[in-house]
């Protein structure tokens, strides 16, 4: 080989070597001048990774700061499948850890087009902390709150549920969400090349929801629950609601339903089961809405309590005849034997006095075919026929609770109305927020004092000698009301096997402190308010009075003994 052939040689390499030398240059200038930027915000993106914390949920109290929904601390355990470079192992070790099933697991930790799975929710702190001490790449903890509920079953369907979210879905959890969600944080962390966590370098800290106090007392619910539920067995009814209200305020202190369910496991509750009936729910109220054809009499002045008429044992009204639900002669009965008796035929021919006009407007100024408006979501609205709607027979169905549907809150707020002096308050469930009154909304008065006193001494007659006597309670004034009404069958006409059974009562009469209503679905064996729902009114009533420390107002003779 001569000189000058080695010198090309070394001429030819040389150059090469330039050319290469000035690419890779040329590709660092354009990597890191050039597409600097973007390259470096790739690797920030690599290493670092955003995660939301969720805020922690407000608690809901009831009225004496007894705890009803609260939050409990767990770990959420998320993996990006991109950086797990031991799926195998990570999904045996969190399979143990954390009780999992481990083809729950494996599929997402291997599915590398996602940067984000769950790995868990939710679950215990402490088996987290172990899972994490084995510092597998690529997984990431936060911390998330549970929703739970440590009455259990005691008011369910009123306190509703939140989801693996924490987003309200039903109840109160749902209708308070705004007021209780709070607002989420967020927190980033930078990762080394394995995906494991290094250090947090920013952290916007979540903003927790605010706390809200029930007017609901968990006792008295407590009670009224256990009592529905014994009815129910006892007349193998379908269902029953009960509401324990303060007519001066509206405030609820309970709204019980039964058959209930325990609220930690709400997901695998039927939704028949979830339903919030007093609210929901409406059904022909019977002999109860009487309540609302008299106090419109009286207040009409179409009629005194002393008024009399002689009643025949039926009555025809268009196509329709009408009779009592005992079988009597001619009688003539007064106005408060109408009520003590609950008579169809006197209320007829008061509501036949009073006209279909007045009467109809009177429904609607007792409450009844619209919503009460209160703080609870899904509130029926009932059914009331509008007056132009009526047929001839309608003046002999409606003053009788028949051929109009109301729920049990409307019918607990038309008897408050009557306790209270005549003011129709406005039904709440939130007492305060945060420690501070909810504002609620002011009653407006439908009926004079006079005739609110001259009604609840009509009442009283029913507990001491008409329908409702089972209703007594020794040591205290009752006043209250019966009803019986037929449900209506699917083919459209009024059921001879599926009847409502409702009783409506206050104590005490002479000054009342609660308004109580109850209401049995299809009991079977008796089927009479008086013999059905006056019973179970008494159990809660007499619970309540002792409970609320409510002295005694009348002698023991003057009530019947147990």
């Amino acid at each position: 080989m001569t000189r000058a052939s080695t010198n090309r040689r070394i001429v030819l390499l040389a150059a090469a070597f330039v050319t290469i030398l000035g690419i890779a240059l040329a590709r660092a200038f354009w990597l890191q001048v050039v597409n600097g930027n973007a390259y470096a915000a790739m690797a920030v993106r690599q290493h670092r990774e955003t995660v939301v914390v969720p805020a922690a949920r407000g608690t809901i109290f009831d009225r004496n700061g007894e705890p009803l929904a609260i939050g409990e601390r767990t770990t959420t355990v998320y993996a990006n499948p991109r950086q797990v470079d031991q799926p195998k192992r990570l999904t045996l070790a969190a399979a143990e850890a954390l009780d999992l099933q481990p083809a729950a697991v494996y599929p997402s930790l291997i599915d590398r087009s996602r940067g984000f799975v769950y790995v868990a929710r939710k679950v215990d702190p402490l088996k987290a902390a172990e899972l994490e001490k084995l510092g597998f790449a690529g997984l990431g903890f936060y911390p998330e709150e549970l929703r739970t509920y440590p009455q259990g079953p005691v008011a369910s369907q009123v306190l509703g549920y939140a989801g693996l979210d924490n987003k309200g879905l039903e109840g109160l959890e749902r209708s308070l969400e705004k007021v209780i969600a709070g607002k989420p944080g967020s927190q980033t962390v930078v990762k080394d090349p394995f995906g494991r966590a290094l250090d947090v370098v920013s952290t916007q800290p979540e903003t927790p929801g605010r706390n809200v106090r029930l007017t609901i007392d968990h006792q008295v619910q407590a009670n009224a629950e256990a009592v529905l539920s014994e009815t129910v067995r006892q007349y193998g009814a379908r269902a029953a609601s009960a509401i324990v209200m303060d007519p001066h305020t509206g405030a609820v202190l309970a709204m019980a339903t039964a058959p209930g369910f325990n609220a930690n496991r709400f997901p695998t509750t039927r939704a028949d089961r979830r339903r919030n009936r007093a609210v929901t729910d409406t059904y022909e109220p019977g002999s109860t809405f009487k309540l609302v054809t008299v106090s419109a009499a009286l207040q009409e002045g179409i009629v005194r309590p002393s008024s009399a008429f002689s009643l025949a044992p039926t009555l025809r009204v268009a196509d329709r005849v009408i009779g009592e639900s005992h079988t009597r002669g001619t009688e003539r009965m007064s106005v408060r034997e109408i009520v003590e008796r609950s008579s169809n035929i006197g209320t007829i021919t008061i509501a036949q006095r009073l006209g279909e006009g007045r009467l109809a407007n009177w429904i609607e100024r007792f409450g009844f075919g619209k919503p009460t408006g209160i703080d609870f979501p899904g509130e029926s609205s009932g059914f009331a026929l509008p007056l132009e709607q009526w047929s001839g027979s309608t003046i002999g169905t409606v003053p009788i609770g028949h051929g109009i549907a109301v729920t049990p809150i409307q019918m607990a707020r038309a008897y408050a109305a009557i306790a209270n002096g005549g003011v129709l308050v406005q039904p709440h469930l939130v007492d305060r927020l945060d420690g501070k009154p909810y504002e609620q909304k002011r009653g407006a008065r439908i009926v004079s004092r006079e005739v609110s006193t001259q009604m609840l001494s009509m009442l009283r007659g029913v507990v001491i000698e008409g329908t409702g006597t089972e209703a007594a309670i020794p040591g205290y004034t009752v006043a209250g009301k019966t009803g019986t009404a037929a449900k209506i069958d699917p083919d459209g006409r009024y059921s001879h096997t599926r009847y409502v059974a409702s009783f409506v009562g206050l104590v005490p009469a002479t000054k009342p402190r609660l308004v109580i209503m109850v209401m049995v679905d299809e009991p079977t064996g008796s089927i009479y308010g008086g013999t059905v729902a006056a019973p179970a009114f008494k159990q809660i009533a007499r619970f309540n009075l002792q409970h609320l420390e409510v002295p005694p107002d009348a002698p023991r003779s003057a009530a019947s003994e147990d």
